[in-house]
């Protein structure tokens, strides 16, 4: 059985809070509801959460000054603003504080959950990420790779990368036997998501493939309209 995400749900409206609640409740959130910015950051500091979503227009203490001593406590904790304002210049003040999104009432309560899935989502790939990136060598079936060195070896021979290459296949290994998106290498290694760019990347891919031809253990697979996947059947 999977872990429940732990949700702060801080909303000033009694029964609005309660609905959402008990919405979010219903789609496999363990869900704490705090009734205005004081109460939630009470509840904050007395345990951990996943993320937070909270209203702006709120008594005692608004939704800005909650997160703004939210993200002191810890930096890392998602937040979702919710709000009945629509006004650009809060929209841009919640993002200033390090807002991951902001959704404005009424709104539709499956926009709300992909949200908060998104948000997860990409919050646990960037902690996988920063944890492997750490790595400076991965074996990939019989071959292996150094990405300090910017060398792949398998048997007696000996591949030296280009630069690309090298940060391309580390992110092919970060993602083995799973979707690599293009958005994402794209963004990541060349800094820009083009038609250029693209076919810069199709280029490399094609490199890599070629080197790893050796083993029949690994293939780069594509991925239409999505990106590669690296595949390793051993």
């Amino acid at each position: 059985m999977s872990i429940k995400a732990k949700l702060l749900l801080v909303e000033d409206d009694p029964s609005f809070g309660a609905v959402l609640k008990d919405y979010l409740s219903l789609n496999d959130y363990d869900v704490t509801l705090a009734v205005d910015g004081e109460d939630g950051l009470k509840k904050f500091k007395a345990e951990s959460f996943d993320i937070c979503l909270t209203d702006v227009m709120m008594p005692k203490k608004d939704g800005f000054t909650l997160a703004k001593e939210i993200i002191d406590i810890n930096p890392d904790v998602p937040i979702i603003f919710l709000t009945a304002k629509n006004m650009r210049e809060d929209i841009l003040t919640g993002y200033k504080l390090g807002a991951n999104d902001y959704i404005t009432k009424p709104f539709d309560t499956e926009v709300l959950i992909y949200k908060i899935n998104a948000v997860l989502q990409r919050i646990s790939n960037i902690s996988i990420s920063k944890e492997k990136e750490e790595k400076e060598i991965y074996e990939i079936s019989n071959f292996v790779f150094n990405t300090k060195l910017r060398l792949l070896e398998v048997k007696d021979k000996k591949y030296k990368l280009s630069p690309k290459e090298n940060e391309l296949l580390k992110l092919l290994c970060l993602y083995k036997n799973d979707l690599m998106t293009r958005d994402e290498a794209l963004t990541k290694i060349w800094q820009n998501n083009n038609y250029f760019t693209s076919r810069s990347m199709d280029v490399y891919i094609a490199s890599l493939r070629k080197y790893l031809k050796e083993d029949q253990n690994i293939e780069i697979v594509n991925i239409h309209g999505e990106g590669f996947r690296m595949l390793v059947n051993c």
